[in-house]
């Protein structure tokens, strides 16, 4: 049963990214269209190659503050118009931003699809970027800061361990932006930003759902087909040197317990020295993280009581050198010190004894089955369609997943363990609770 169980997964995995048409417009826009006719409705993504690693300091935040604006108006469509219409037509519409990436999406009736691509089009060249809704919307943004990171010790303590663990991989400043940024930071910083990035020759438009490909590369080209190209700014790749000895960082804030965090420097699939350490990360990243048989679970949390949660994480999609990290509490009756010491031990088991075959395909199904009934939703294959091409890594990538995870092999868990987690190769973080402050 686990056997069929298995080919099928692998099975809906190939069918899901098949039928992926491509096409290309004369001003550079890229478009790529899945058909999927299961319900009438189809996803609409515009992903710009632009986020926060395209920051310099000083402007820290950028993208993220036109993510916001984006949705303040046109001279076409102006303020509340563009929510308003997408919400008449039962639709709806959002966007994130990214280190590597900035992007819109509406999901709608598929017969609405021109309502949304007159919309993207627009606010790709036309946006007003108004200064007074700036003065207001940076105040939203400043707001969002305190609430979600300056008043989050564990969100404070992960922004402060990657601003220690990243030398050059831009990736050392948060994609909200350092308060100090946004407080200084203008509506020329947006408008003179937007200028060099927000162009149909720096974006793939993506659509997923019931739709016919040729329709909507036509449809397409009536609504993005005239607008101008830019002169995008070349990316210099930003390579991570080698560390040579362990960082650490402290912060002190008001939490209620303590937080350690273990990182090492490790590759994406982008920058991988063999092309299946990425897929042996994910795997690793499972059998100490992936549930209630983890060794997480099994030994640090259930076995020994050393800590009252351990986790992982892992995100092999990004453009540049990233950070394969471990954080957790420990229990009542256990120090930070001794949570560390069992982490290290759980990453030497790792270096010093292949892990079996039976531990390593239940963590290979678990994995591709997640990956699979992600693909299911409509969001979903969107989604990875436009981060596979954003990220430079292209589309057809997605294809090549489940295979990939599938043909990594005991010796190269084994052999990946053994060069990346290395004492020098380590970054701690240490949450240290302080005594709340009490307002009168």
């Amino acid at each position: 049963m686990r056997k069929i169980l298995f080919t099928l997964l692998m099975v809906l995995s190939c069918q899901t990214f098949s039928q992926v048409q491509e096409y290309i417009l004369n001003n550079g826009l890229k478009i790529l269209v899945k058909e999927d006719h299961r319900a009438p409705i189809v996803v609409s993504m515009i992903w710009y190659k632009v986020g926060s690693a395209d920051e310099p300091g000083g402007i820290t935040g950028v993208s993220h503050a036109i993510e916001h604006m984006m949705f303040k108006g046109t001279e076409k469509f102006p303020l509340g118009v563009f929510s308003k219409t997408i919400a008449s037509i039962g639709g709806q519409a959002n966007a994130f931003t990214n280190n590597d990436y900035t992007a819109f999406f509406e999901k709608i009736d598929a017969s609405k699809l021109a309502t949304s691509f007159e919309l993207e089009a627009d606010r790709m060249n036309h946006l007003t970027l108004d200064t007074n809704e700036f003065a207001k919307e940076i105040k939203v943004i400043q707001e969002e800061r305190r609430m979600r990171t300056d008043d989050n010790p564990q969100a404070l303590a992960f922004e402060r361990f990657l601003a220690t663990a990243h030398f050059s991989a831009p990736y050392h400043h948060p994609v909200i932006g350092w308060m100090s940024d946004l407080k200084q930071m203008n509506i020329e910083d947006l408008r003179e930003w937007y200028k060099k990035y927000y162009a149909p020759n720096n974006a793939t438009l993506v659509v997923v759902g019931d739709v016919n490909p040729e329709q909507v590369r036509v449809l397409a080209e009536n609504y993005f087909g005239a607008l101008p190209q830019k002169a995008i700014p070349e990316r210099k790749v930003q390579k991570e040197p080698p560390m040579l000895g362990k960082k650490s960082v402290h912060v002190q804030a008001s939490a209620k317990l303590p937080l350690l965090m273990l990182g090492y420097s490790v590759p994406s699939t982008r920058t991988a020295h063999k092309a299946y350490e990425p897929y042996a990360l994910e795997i690793i990243a499972g059998i100490l993280d992936a549930g209630e048989s983890s060794r997480f679970a099994k030994n640090l949390i259930r076995g020994n009581h050393i800590a009252a949660g351990a986790d992982t994480y892992y995100n092999p999609y990004t453009r540049y050198q990233t950070q394969f990290i471990i954080y957790g509490t420990p229990s009542q009756n256990y120090k930070l010190s001794n949570l560390q010491k069992a982490f290290i031990k759980e990453l030497d088991d790792l270096k010093k004894k292949p892990v079996s075959q039976e531990e390593l395909q239940r963590i290979k199904n678990q994995i591709i089955a997640q990956k699979t009934f992600e693909k299911d939703s409509i969001f979903g294959q969107a989604s990875e369609i436009g981060l596979l091409e954003t990220i430079g890594l292209g589309w057809q990538k997605a294809g090549e997943y489940t295979k990939a995870i599938e043909a990594v092999t005991p010796e190269q868990i084994q052999q990946t363990a053994q060069r990346y987690f290395q004492e020098k190769n380590k970054t701690i973080a240490i949450l240290e609770p302080q005594k709340y402050k009490v307002t009168p």
